[in-house]
This record gives C-alpha cells, sequence and structure tokens, in this order.
C-alpha cells in the first residue's frame, strides 16, 4: 500500500483520538473550573515515551484496519459489480420503471384533478382563463406579424430563386450555395421580427402594461426556437421556391418532407416548451411530466410510421442513386443503405424518446446539436461533392491553338478527371464520417488533429497528395513535348521511323521511371523505411541478371540495334529467319507480321542478323528467258519500252530513282535465254514496282512476237520388237480461243491438227473408248 495514501486516515484517526482523550479533560474542566485545556494533556502524553509508544502502537492498528477494510471494500466491489447484459437489464427495467411510474402518476393527477385531491395543485379558473386569453392574443399577434412579413418577402424569395435557376456567372452550385445563404438571411430577420413584433404586443398591449408575462415569453422563445428549426428544414426542403432548394428533389417530395418535419418540430417544440411548463405551473407538475411524455410517445408513433410508409418509396430512389454511383464503394453503400435506412431512422427516434423520458435536462440539447451538426456535414459534403462535379466534373476544353500542338492532351487529362473525382469524394466521405462521429461523441476530432499522430497524419495526406500532383504534372509536361516532337504538323515536318521508335521507347521508359520514383517517395513519406527495399531490389535484379541471362541478352542486344537504327516500326525486315512488318518494337523483341497475317514476337537474343529492306531504296532485280530463235537486241530494246510505260505511269513512275539497268544476258538456260534488268526505286516501293513492270514486259513482248518459252512435254510410246510403232487413239479437239501468234496457217486441210495412227487397218475409236473432254 502506498504510504502517502495512510496520511488521512492517519489525521482522521489523531483527531479521534485527540477527542477521545479530550473528552475526560474536558469533563474534569467543567468540574474543576481550572484545569489546562486539551492541547496541554496531548502534549503531556507526548512528552511520557511509554504513553507515546502506545498512541503510535495503536494508530498503527488503525491504519492496518483502514487498509485492510479498503481492500474488503474494493473486492466486495469487483464482486458485486454486474456484467454487460446485467447492466442493459437493469437499465431497461429502470426505464421501464420509469416510463411506467410516469403514466401512474399522471392517471392520479388526473383523477386528483378532478376530485380535487392534488395537494401541489393550485389551479385557479379565473386566472387560467384570463392567462389562456393573453396568451391566445400574444400567439395570435406573433403569427399575423410572421404571415405578413413572409408575404412581404414574397418578391424576394421569387427574384433569388429565379436568378439561381437561370442566373449566368457562376456554377450552378455556387449560384445554389449563395442564393439560399441570401433567403435564410431573410428568413431569420422575418422570424426576429415577428419575434420582437410579439414582444411588443405581450409587453404593451397584453396584460400589465411594460411587463413581459412568464407566458408569452415562454411561447415567444419557443416560437423563436421552433421557426429558425424550419427555416433550416426550408433551406433543404424549400417546397415553393426550386431555385432555394439544396437536396435534389422533386418539389412534390420536398412539399411531403417539410410539412412532416414541420409538424414534427412543431409538435414536439410547442408541446415541451410551452404547454408542460404551463400544465406545471396551473395544474400539477406531475401531470405536466406525464402530458411531456405523452407528447414524445405520440410524436415517436407519429415519425414511426411515416418512415414505415416511405420505406420502400425512398429504397427505391436510393437505389437509383446507386445505379448513378461512379465508384464502387458508394454504389455498394448506398445499395446498403437503401436497405436498411428505416432501421437507423426508428433507432435514432428511438434513441430520443428514451434520452428524453430518462435524462430530459441534458440528452435532449445533446441530441440537438448532434443532429443539427450531421444535418450540416452530411449537406456540406453533398454540396462539396456537386460543385466538384461541376466544376473539374466536366469535360475539359483546351484552346485550339494547345489542341493543334498537342493534339493527346486534352484527352489524357480528361482520363485523369474521374479518378481525381473519386479520390476527392473519398476525402470529403472520410470528413463527413469524422465529423459525424465527433458530433455524437464517438470520436474527439479536436483532439487527434490537436494530436501529434492527427498532425502527422494530416500532413502526410497533404504530402502525398503534393507527390502525385508534381509527379502527374511532370508526366503530362514530358509526355506532350514528346507529342509534339511527333506531331508531323508541330514538330520539324514527319518525324522519320528511327525518331518515332526512339520517342515511344523513351516515353515508356519516362512513364516506369516516374511510377517507380513517385511510389518510392510516397512511400518514404507516409513512414516506410525504403532503404530495405532497394537493396532487396538490388538484389532481385542481381539474382534476375545471373538467372536470366537471356532477358541480359534480350536488352542489351535491342539496345544496341536501337543505337544503330537496324531497324524501326513500319520497315520491312527479316529477323531470325522471319520475313514481315515490323509493327511492335521494345527493347527486348519485335513483333512481326508476315505476309499470310501471323504476328510473329521475336526475342532479340535470337537475332543474329537483321535485314532490312526499306533503307535508302530499294531494287527490283528481274530476270526474262527469251526463246532461243527470238532476237536479243530486241527482247532488249522491248524491255526498255516497257520502263518508258512504267516511268509514265501516274501510280509508279514517281517511285523510280534512276533509268533502267541492263545488266544483258545472264544464263543460256535449257529452253531460255535470260536477260536480267535492276530498277532502283524508293525504300519499301520495289515489290510493287516489279509487279507493275512484269506487267508491262508480257504485253511488250506478246506485241513484239517475242515468245516466252515455258517447259514442254515429249510422249513415246515406245516400239515393239519388230521396230514398229503401238497404234495411240489420240483426239485434238481444235481450240476455241484465237490462234496464238507463229502457229503455222492451217489451210484448208479438214485433217489439220489429227495425227493418223500407224496402222492404217486401225479401227477409229468410238465414244465409249476415249473420253471427251
Amino acid at each position: 500500500m502506498n504510504p502517502l495514501r495512510a496520511i488521512p486516515a492517519i489525521i482522521g484517526w489523531l483527531l479521534i483520538a485527540l477527542v477521545a482523550f479530550a473528552t475526560p479533560t474536558q469533563a474534569q474542566q467543567a468540574d474543576a473550573g481550572s484545569e489546562p485545556p486539551a492541547y496541554s494533556t496531548l502534549a503531556d502524553l507526548l512528552e511520557n515515551e511509554q504513553s507515546r509508544q502506545q498512541l503510535i502502537d495503536q494508530l498503527r492498528g488503525m491504519a492496518g484496519d483502514v487498509a485492510a477494510s479498503e481492500t474488503a471494500a474494493e473486492e466486495s466491489a469487483a464482486i458485486a459489480e454486474p456484467s454487460l447484459p446485467r447492466q442493459l437489464a437493469q437499465a431497461t427495467s429502470r426505464i421501464a420503471g420509469d416510463i411506467g411510474g410516469q403514466f401512474g402518476d399522471a392517471v392520479e393527477a388526473m383523477a386528483g384533478l378532478f376530485t380535487g385531491g392534488i395537494e401541489d395543485s393550485t389551479f385557479d379558473t379565473a386566472a387560467f382563463t384570463s392567462a389562456a386569453m393573453n396568451l391566445g392574443l400574444v400567439i395570435l399577434a406573433t403569427l399575423v406579424f410572421f404571415v405578413v412579413f413572409r408575404r412581404l418577402a414574397k418578391p424576394v424569395f421569387t427574384s433569388v430563386s429565379q436568378w439561381s435557376l437561370n442566373g449566368a456567372g457562376l456554377t450552378p452550385v455556387l449560384r445554389l450555395i449563395i442564393c439560399v445563404a441570401l433567403a435564410a438571411v431573410v428568413d431569420v430577420l422575418i422570424v426576429a421580427l415577428a419575434y420582437v413584433g410579439g414582444n411588443l404586443i405581450a409587453t404593451f398591449a397584453v396584460g400589465e402594461t411594460g411587463e413581459l408575462s412568464t407566458r408569452a415569453s415562454l411561447f415567444l422563445n419557443a416560437f423563436l426556437v421552433i421557426e429558425l428549426l424550419k427555416a433550416g428544414v426550408r433551406m433543404l426542403f424549400s417546397s415553393r421556391y426550386e431555385g432555394l432548394r439544396l437536396l435534389p428533389i422533386s418539389a412534390d417530395e420536398a412539399s411531403y418532407w417539410n410539412r412532416w418535419l414541420a409538424r414534427l418540430i412543431g409538435m414536439v417544440g410547442y408541446g415541451l416548451m410551452v404547454v408542460v411548463p404551463l400544465i406545471n405551473v396551473y395544474l400539477a407538475p406531475t401531470l405536466g411530466q406525464s402530458i411531456g411524455t405523452l407528447i414524445m410517445f405520440v410524436a415517436f408513433i407519429y415519425a414511426a410510421t411515416v418512415v414505415l410508409t416511405n420505406r420502400k418509396r425512398l429504397r427505391t430512389a436510393i437505389n437509383q442513386k446507386a445505379r448513378r454511383a461512379s465508384m464502387a464503394a458508394t454504389r455498394v453503400s448506398l445499395q446498403l443503405f437503401a436497405r436498411t435506412w428505416h432501421l437507423f431512422a426508428l433507432a435514432y427516434f428511438l434513441m430520443v424518446l428514451v434520452l428524453t423520458l430518462t435524462r430530459p435536462a441534458d440528452a435532449l440539447p445533446f441530441v440537438l446539436f448532434a443532429t443539427l451538426k450531421t444535418l450540416g456535414a452530411v449537406v456540406v459534403g453533398i454540396l462539396a461533392s456537386s460543385l466538384l462535379t461541376q466544376t473539374i466534373g466536366r469535360r475539359i476544353r483546351l484552346g485550339d491553338d494547345l489542341r493543334h500542338k498537342l493534339p493527346l492532351l486534352e484527352p489524357r487529362l480528361n482520363s485523369y478527371v474521374p479518378n481525381a473525382l473519386r479520390v476527392l469524394r473519398t476525402l470529403i466521405l472520410i470528413a463527413i464520417v469524422m465529423v459525424v462521429l465527433n458530433a455524437w461523441g464517438a470520436f474527439d476530432l479536436a483532439t487527434w488533429y490537436a494530436s501529434e499522430a492527427g498532425r502527422g497524419m494530416i500532413g502526410k495526406v497533404i504530402s502525398v497528395a503534393v507527390i502525385l500532383v508534381i509527379a502527374v504534372a511532370v508526366w503530362l509536361g514530358l509526355a506532350s513535348l514528346i507529342e509534339h516532337k511527333l506531331n508531323p504538323e508541330t514538330g520539324d515536318g514527319i518525324p522519320s521511323a528511327r525518331a518515332q521508335t526512339l520517342l515511344s521507347l523513351f516515353r515508356n521508359a519516362l512513364a516506369i521511371a516516374i511510377i517507380t520514383m513517385t511510389m518510392m517517395i510516397v512511400l518514404a513519406e507516409i513512414g516506410i523505411n525504403i532503404g530495405p527495399l532497394i537493396a532487396g531490389a538490388g538484389v532481385l535484379g542481381l539474382a534476375i541478371g545471373f538467372g536470366s541471362q537471356k532477358l541480359v541478352q534480350d536488352i542489351i542486344t535491342g539496345i544496341f540495334i536501337q543505337v544503330e537504327n537496324a531497324m524501326n516500326t513500319g520497315d520491312v525486315v527479316t529477323v531470325g529467319g522471319i520475313t514481315g512488318t515490323a509493327e511492335k518494337l521494345s527493347i527486348r523483341s519485335v513483333g512481326i507480321r508476315d505476309l499470310s497475317g501471323t504476328y510473329h514476337l521475336v526475342p532479340f537474343s535470337s537475332v543474329d542478323t537483321v535485314s532490312n529492306y526499306m533503307r535508302e531504296f530499294g531494287n527490283h532485280v528481274g530476270e526474262y528467258g527469251i526463246a532461243y530463235r527470238e532476237s536479243i537486241d530486241e527482247a532488249i530494246e522491248q524491255l526498255k519500252l516497257a520502263f518508258e510505260d512504267l516511268k509514265a505511269s501516274e501510280e509508279h513512275g514517281h517511285k523510280l530513282l534512276e533509268p533502267l539497268t541492263v545488266a544483258g544476258v545472264v544464263a543460256l538456260a535449257d529452253s531460255s535465254v535470260n536477260i536480267r534488268v535492276v530498277i532502283k526505286t524508293t525504300p519499301g516501293d520495289q515489290w510493287a514496282v516489279g509487279r507493275a513492270y512484269n506487267r508491262l514486259v508480257k504485253l511488250r513482248f506478246d506485241e513484239a512476237g517475242i515468245e516466252i518459252p515455258f517447259p514442254h512435254t515429249t510422249l513415246y510410246f515406245g516400239e515393239d520388237k519388230e521396230g514398229r510403232s503401238p497404234a495411240a487413239n489420240v483426239r485434238v479437239l481444235e481450240p476455241k480461243g484465237p490462234q496464238r501468234m507463229g502457229d503455222a496457217p492451217q489451210g484448208d486441210d479438214p485433217g489439220h491438227g489429227i495425227q493418223e495412227t500407224a496402222d492404217p487397218d486401225h479401227r477409229n475409236p468410238s465414244g465409249g473408248d476415249v473420253e471427251e473432254s
């Protein structure tokens, strides 16, 4: 036991001992009349060593008894402390008992009121009638003032609402906020003027002149509070003025909820703030307390009825709102809230009822202010989200000049806007939740923000946001610069294929570098030590380097291929035994689309030779064979004429870089004399030029009667042992097409084209011997 805790007990026991020892002495003094005071007796006791030791022993024994009694009390308290279910049961039983007792008191008060058996009842019929008439006049005058001032302010509300709906120069949300604030100021002024008018009537026209009665003061104070609350409700559910309604609902919905909340506020407010105090004064306090309980029960039943009546309708509206939500978390939360909103509402009204009945002095103001803070936080969050949607949620439109120079900047910015809105709405939602929890006492926002952890978290969030914004700005700037270089209308003309490839690779590498650096900085900012992460990445890279030699070889070979400009996107190349168009070129591989449309991905580690058909120029090398009986010079002349026809072509003439080169006779083949020509073309056009030239050569050779030989087949039927050739039944049909150039004239020989059989006695074939073509 702590020795300091024994000091009060020691002092107490000293005083008790002092009184105990002083009592006989005082009695003796009373008898003798001249004995020394008790202080001298105590001094004598302390001077005597034996008596002083006895006193010390007694004090120590009493201190031990006090410690033992305290321990026993703590143990008994711990044993007697009930469990949580028992505490809930006791609280429920106590609340039910209080409510039952209030109803019993109300019944007794009503019975005693009519039988005259209430002791604390001071009911005076004449005084009650006079007070009721005076209070009625004050109520009537105040309400007349209020209605008249509302009528006078109607043009102001109408004009402000029209400007909110049709004004220009500001976003709709900003206009709505400004107009609602102006209307709220006017509404508060109307309530204040009606309150002042009611005070003047109550002071100078009703009752005793110059004095404000308690009854009138009760009503006027209640009127001021209730009408201010109704003004706040009208800010949310303005039924007559669409431009002054904060919540985006229809006029019918606004009118319904405005009437319902106004009735509920008026019934509870005037009942508890006017009716109950008057009953306490003129009838009986127990009856007033019972009437207050009855009012709260009626309000609870009314609110529960309205909630259950509109359960399905509000669930449908919230589900429609959820389907329009862009964030998955928001959509799921709204769908869950649509199913359970009535449970939250019933629980809220039940909590208000219980707190009002059990702790009306302190609980009701707490619930009122917490409710107002919750509504304010939710409304401000909705308005902030709408403002963000209308300011940055719309499609960003850049200027014509900037859009012309940087054509991809506008779509890139618009692609970032939805993600930015999601992040900002998430932050707004977190702030709303924190404010609501703070309003209901579940979270102390001010203390958390004043703490080191709160300030540190806010600072980290701001730092991370600034880092991300800077990273995005750097990426936008550099990517836009690359696009500016790649744009033929704004850069240095049409960029070369090599420039396009290198800039594309640089853009990809830049994106990877910015993402990596941003992640590292963000991790360091939120308190994560990135030293081990960097070391681990280095070790991992080293392990990958040793274990993935092919990958390293791919990257190194790819770097040198790009530096040496061996190929670019769009070139026709032969790489790794595959010929086709290079469609995709990265630092590790190349994607090739061949003539049949097959896409091949070739890693650079398997590339030994790169054959590029698109460098500087291309050659069409053609070999054309003529028959041995034809003139070589005449054939060369026809080849040159075909080249002139090609040069005169609008489609291919501009693709020719040099005159025709005739290499001459390159082979005396089995059945032809081959002549080679070379045509120099622009890169990549050699195949199209070759196809067009082949066509023209065929036309020229046909026109000049130059034979282009083709393979022939000789049929040999063999001989028998006597040297005779066996008969062969052959039928040659007359050609249906025109006579070929160079064929001998047929004349009038009817048997032309038919070879007679070796044996003249052999019969002619019939239709069953030879199948007709």
